[in-house]
């Protein structure tokens, strides 16, 4: 009876962490820009809508950053561009997190008190980060695409 090489079982589980934490990236990515926001915003008043998604921001970066973080270490010894890859999707949510989303939260406050110049800064901040995820999104199912 011929046996598997030692390595192959611990290669299939990462390999399968890996294809399981990039499905978890992009079908949590997709429901959040699918479902959540759209939801909220057509069934909730426009005050109250804001407050929960810049409430629920924290939380989907976190599972952006945690799913891209796992996939990359897991993936890192089998498929080192992919994981570089979800590296680079981990790196550019942290960026957002901790920097640009605390901006675009100072800046809408600014905007509803009246400041016209934190209105347009608002915008291209807000803009900035919907072209970010949505890079990432596209690039989460490109490699999702990767393990068919």
């Amino acid at each position: 009876m011929k046996r598997c090489a030692p390595h192959l079982p611990r290669m299939t589980l990462l390999s399968a962490i890996g294809i399981l934490c990039t499905a978890a990236l992009f079908g949590g990515m997709a429901f959040f820009a699918a479902v959540v926001a759209p939801v909220t915003f057509t069934r909730l008043p426009p005050e109250m809508a804001g407050r929960f998604v810049r409430g629920m921001f924290p939380i989907y970066y976190l599972w952006v950053l945690g799913t891209a973080g796992a996939g990359a270490v897991a993936l890192l010894p089998l498929r080192v561009a992919d994981a570089l890859v979800l590296a680079a999707i981990a790196a550019s949510t942290a960026w957002l997190r901790q920097s640009l989303m605390p901006r675009i939260n100072a800046l809408s406050d600014a905007a509803q008190a009246g400041d016209a110049a934190a209105k347009a800064g608002f915008d291209r901040a807000h803009r900035l980060s919907v072209i970010v995820n949505v890079v990432q999104m596209v690039v989460a199912a490109g490699l999702l695409a990767r393990f068919a």
